[in-house]
């Protein structure tokens, strides 16, 4: 098995409202976050994970949230400056933050270009302003705009929009107008991603009025990658689109079961070894997750992958990408045999959810697309 690519997550877990739609390891603080001392413990967590990286380069840094730009720009700097002295950096490394629009979420662009982020994820959302109300977002529609002229301003060339689509009360045009208006700003990136109702989410308890059924919802997909394909976008996974050939590497990573180092409350890694492939996963309380830094440092449960599960997990994640794979890569990145795919391809193939273009190269159906879950629970342990 050939030790593949490394990124390294860090998750920053305080937002300024929590959104009734999230599932992520997030908590309201807003002012109220112990930042400094969030960071310190971060500073000693990438300690631990500096020697479990050993020699290998990092490839892309990934700073989530939660809504990292309510931390400052002085502190980001702080952050990365300490992930540099513990790492090994490729030349180009992508260094991408998450930002919210409006005041109290975007923080100062400029301030995080100058700390060395270098791509910047923004969560518009929505470009309609009673949907933005009924997604609980507190910036508005002109937030957007002044959020990402900000970017551009402050050097930023490499910007990714958020927006969702099948939002409540919701129609085709409304959708494509929300796509239009996301293009209109320049983003060489765009996430466009259909809302879903989440376990443990406010949404999933209390599921709003007017939600499109799954007929208007896939007319809204198709339609929207027609559109984004005249507009200069290339789909290359589920609901990730880019321009210029600027995809997302980090996540392109996950997608193509690469390696990943993880910080902060909740955050979750993958690395891979002579002994096997293992995961972990942090303290998700932030208060905990400091008090244990600060007592005893990084203690974590590593547990291994076995054979039907690194299956399951590389079919799961690289059956999003719009490219498909190659069996070769199956057997680089988890160790088994090529030929232990060969049974199930070939009945997801005769179900024509999946198809071979190829010797050994493979790529899910439009069919298997549409039903992409059904596709990856072909894979199942």
């Amino acid at each position: 098995m050939e030790v593949p690519p490394l990124a390294l997550y860090v998750h920053l877990p305080w937002c300024a409202r929590k959104c009734p739609y999230c599932d992520f390891n997030s908590h309201t603080a807003g002012d109220s976050a112990p930042k400094t001392r969030y960071i310190d413990a971060l500073l000693a967590d990438l300690d631990a994970e500096a020697v479990r990286a050993g020699s290998r380069q990092l490839i892309s840094v990934f700073l989530g949230g939660g809504t990292p730009s309510l931390f400052s720009p002085g502190e980001i700097g702080t952050l990365l400056d300490g992930i540099a002295a513990r790492f090994s950096l490729i030349d180009d490394i992508e260094i991408t933050m998450e930002a919210n629009p409006g005041t109290v979420e975007c923080g100062d662009p400029m301030g995080y270009r100058n700390a060395g982020v270098n791509r910047l994820s923004i969560g518009a959302q929505s470009f309609n302003a009673d949907s933005l109300a009924r997604l609980g977002r507190i910036h508005t529609v002109g937030d957007i705009a002044r959020a990402v002229d900000a970017a551009h301003e402050a050097g930023f060339s490499n910007i990714n929009l958020d927006v969702m689509f099948a939002l409540p009360g919701q129609c085709v045009d409304d959708a494509l107008f929300d796509l239009r208006a996301a293009a209109d700003l320049a983003p060489v990136h765009l996430s466009w991603y259909q809302l879903t109702l989440e376990p443990n989410t406010v949404f999933h308890a209390r599921p709003p009025e007017g939600l499109p059924d799954d007929d208007l919802s896939f007319e809204m997909q198709t339609e929207g990658q027609a559109l984004l394909a005249t507009l200069g976008y290339e789909q290359y996974e589920v609901s990730a689109y880019a321009r210029d050939g600027r995809r997302c590497r980090h996540n392109l990573n996950y997608w193509y079961f690469g390696d990943y180092l993880a910080v902060g409350a909740g955050a979750h890694g993958k690395i891979s070894s002579d002994t096997g492939i293992w995961r972990y996963a942090k303290v998700a309380n932030p208060l905990m997750y400091m008090e244990m830094l600060e007592r005893s440092g990084s203690e974590i449960d590593m547990a291994p992958l076995g054979e039907s599960e690194r299956v399951f997990e590389f079919m799961l994640n690289v059956l999003r990408l719009t490219d498909g794979f190659d069996q070769a890569l199956f057997a680089e990145r988890t160790g088994l045999p090529a030929a232990s795919l060969t049974e199930r391809l070939a009945v997801a193939s005769k179900k024509q959810l999946i198809e071979e273009i190829s010797g050994g190269f493979w790529r899910a159906t439009g069919l298997g697309q549409r039903f992409l879950n059904d596709l990856q629970g072909e894979f199942l342990p």
